[in-house]
């Protein structure tokens, strides 16, 4: 059964909208972040590798944001363009803020974890001015990051983009993407996250995420519950993951499909959620079946979990399917299905 319908007479897959930021990964890893001395340098942020991830296999990508007048705008927007992401839509700070710079841990191959610096940030400067209608219509469909919610004025661009997709027939995807910088409060991130997630074809997150977006609506509800609820409201897929034990999309018919991680060796535990979110995207653009796009975003997330970098490592189509080969052959032809 087919979910989701593209409108397929547009010229653009998908414009995701929100944080671009530059991670730093040290090279010496397995140590302590004050004890490393070496890193190296890669386009961050989640809608940022979820668009990448997307142009590496094959889709026509867009992307709106705010970025620092400085180098380091230079090197995100550089990397895009190189992906072959339209950056018209991307657009320079103009009163010094900057780009954020995310300083990853990997203590081992299990436990890692994210030093941000975020204050004066330049993505959450996007304003409704740079939200521009024609360019929303030319997309199948629009991409919003939580992330993107946590402060003015890039909330309210990121409500004027979703009234604007829902007005021109655009499929909306809501990758929650919760990280606690910059919002106030739980009440606050529940307000905003849930009027999004109403408005929603697809929703992606894990179950904390979905807890923080019910919090104001119902507490304790559980997998079922919450996709009923999002069903209810419209939505056609809500995908819910809890990390090493799987994930599982619910669809709007009552149906639901599961799936588990591929056999990998770690390198990290960060990074595998923006490569599944774009081999499970590429696969509804691609018509599959929901559980075959579930395989894609588990074998796209073992390949990053087991490399140093996110958005430089994302698969084209043909190393995603080389993976998903060889893991079969390997462990069985059901190895990643439940």
């Amino acid at each position: 059964m087919g979910y989701i319908e593209f409108d397929n007479t547009k010229e653009i897959d998908l414009i995701a909208l929100g944080r671009v930021a530059v991670d730093f990964n040290p090279v010496d890893y397995y140590k302590k972040l004050t004890e490393s001395t070496t890193f190296k340098k890669y386009l961050g942020g989640s809608p940022a590798n979820i668009s990448v991830g997307l142009a590496r296999l094959g889709k026509k990508v867009g992307f709106i944001g705010r970025v620092s007048d400085d180098q380091f705008g230079d090197f995100v927007t550089d990397f895009f363009n190189n992906e072959g992401i339209d950056t018209s839509h991307i657009f320079r700070c103009k009163n010094g803020e900057k780009i954020g710079l995310t300083f990853t841990e990997i203590l081992s191959e299990t436990e890692s974890s994210i030093l941000m610096y975020r204050n004066g940030i330049a993505d959450l400067q996007l304003s409704v001015e740079d939200i521009d209608e024609d360019y929303i219509k030319k997309t199948k469909a629009l991409l919003i990051s939580g992330t993107a919610l946590s402060a003015s004025p890039s909330r309210e661009a990121a409500l004027k983009a979703l009234a604007l997709a829902k007005k021109n027939n655009v499929v909306v995807i809501f990758d929650i993407d919760y990280r606690p910088y910059t919002w106030k409060n739980t009440d606050e991130i529940s307000i905003y996250y849930s009027i999004v997630a109403k408005e929603s074809d697809i929703i992606l997150g894990s179950r904390e995420e979905f807890d923080l977006t019910e919090k104001l609506i119902e507490e304790g509800r559980t997998d079922k519950q919450t996709a009923e609820y999002f069903h209810s409201k419209g939505c056609k897929i809500v995908v819910i993951k809890h990390g090493k034990e799987g994930s599982t999309a619910y669809t709007n018919d009552g149906n639901s499909y599961s799936i588990k991680p591929f056999p990998v060796k770690l390198l990290k535990s960060f990074g595998g959620g923006d490569g599944y979110a774009s081999a499970f995207l590429y696969g509804l653009f691609e018509g599959m079946e929901i559980i075959d796009c579930l395989e894609l975003g588990s074998a796209s997330a073992a390949m990053l979990v087991a490399s140093h970098a996110c958005s430089q490592d994302m698969p084209t189509a043909e190393q995603l399917m080389e993976f998903i080969k060889k893991a079969k052959e390997e462990y069985g032809e059901m190895i990643a299905r439940i």
